[in-house]
């Protein structure tokens, strides 16, 4: 493995501005949480987000095809070899790769998540389900961690427990829109168990009380997951916990939502209402003082093999924060959690006005 670099160059502020424009229309609710981070680490992100995002969507909008996953990696290849593409998201993504040292480990398993994606695979039980959630969202957990300078095996652990935890919340909120596009991820055994045939739902998705028993067992899955992470929170860098923790209760709130609609997320998409994301934006701050648990759970054994590649890898010296965010401004920790606020007021308004406009 070559050292990582202090200084790539691959990426220019513009390439920076772009990765976090596109955050910004990619994940509102990741774009929101992100602004609690500490500029480097932000900026940073964003460009891991935006090259995540690339290849997500490029799987989506090609039909699932292989192919796309085979292009997918020879960006990768080319990023890592330091030729990265001549796009923004691909400059940004070497950069990123090379400041830090990510293990090349890391995003092939994305990518393997992606190309089970493009096979259509199915998730017997919550293990397989893990192991899957483990490459499309894991992976970021492991990543972040980087970004943050975090390499004790107990905080990775709990990082890619936080990214578990997100895609489980994610698979029961998509029930019904991954049923539409021929997908299927809540566990098979537990379908059965429940009486209900994969294939014939599939078929004709609908909800009932027996789906929605399913999806509760995914929720309980992800709260488990949600819980563990208390313990990884306080092992990061204190300037980086707030914007973490928000993570964390934001997606976890999309279980609750899915839960005030009685577990239908067949016939409805649940959509967390923006003034509810303000308001756990300012639970963040509540919460911090009493994240003191003790970590005594061992990485799940669908992630251990991320929480390896991270420890195993070559450690290195924080870059300057001006190496990484040159050009990018930013407000000091007060005024980013009252422009969050703010954001989610306007992003509900617009919201409103969208739905008035889909009538």
């Amino acid at each position: 493995m070559q050292p990582p670099s202090t200084d790539p160059g691959f990426a220019s502020a513009a390439d920076l501005a772009a990765c976090r424009a596109a955050l910004r229309e990619g994940s509102r609710t990741f774009f929101a949480a992100s602004l609690l981070l500490p500029r480097s680490v932000c900026i940073s992100a964003s460009a891991l987000y935006a090259f995540c995002r690339v290849a997500d969507d490029a799987v989506d909008l090609h039909g699932g095809q292989l192919d796309a996953v085979t292009q997918l990696r020879e960006r990768l290849a080319r990023a890592y070899d330091g030729k990265p593409l001549p796009t923004p998201t691909d400059r940004a993504f070497a950069d990123v790769v090379a400041r830090f040292g990510i293990p090349k480990a890391l995003p092939e398993a994305l990518l393997e998540g992606f190309e089970w994606d493009a096979t259509g695979r199915r998730y017997e039980d919550l293990s397989q389900l893990h192991a899957y959630a483990a490459r499309v969202a894991g992976t970021v957990g492991a990543m972040m961690a980087m970004l943050m300078h975090v390499r004790s095996p107990d905080a990775v652990a709990r990082a890619c427990d936080l990214g578990v935890a997100m895609q489980l919340s994610n698979i029961a909120r998509d029930v019904g829109e991954d049923a539409r596009a021929g997908r299927l991820y809540l566990p098979l055994q537990w379908l059965r168990e429940a009486g209900i045939d994969p294939d014939a739902w599939l078929h004709a998705p609908v909800f009932t009380p027996a789906l929605g028993s399913v999806v509760q067992r995914v929720l309980k899955a992800a709260d488990v997951l949600y819980a563990r992470v208390d313990a990884g929170i306080v092992r990061l860098p204190p300037a980086c916990r707030p914007g973490i923790n928000a993570a964390r209760l934001l997606y976890a709130e999309i279980g609750r939502e899915v839960e005030r609609a009685g577990l239908d997320s067949v016939s409805r998409r649940a959509v967390v209402p923006a003034r509810r994301k303000a308001w756990v934006v300012m639970r963040t701050l509540a919460t911090l003082p009493v994240l003191k648990k003790d970590d005594a759970n061992p990485p799940l054994e669908e992630t251990r093999f991320l929480v390896e590649a991270v420890t195993g890898a070559l450690a290195r010296q924080p870059a300057p924060a001006e190496q990484i965010t040159r050009g990018v401004p930013w407000r000091n920790p007060v005024d980013r959690i009252v422009w969050v606020i703010d954001l989610f007021e306007r992003l509900e308004r617009r919201e409103q006005v969208e739905r008035v406009g889909g009538r």
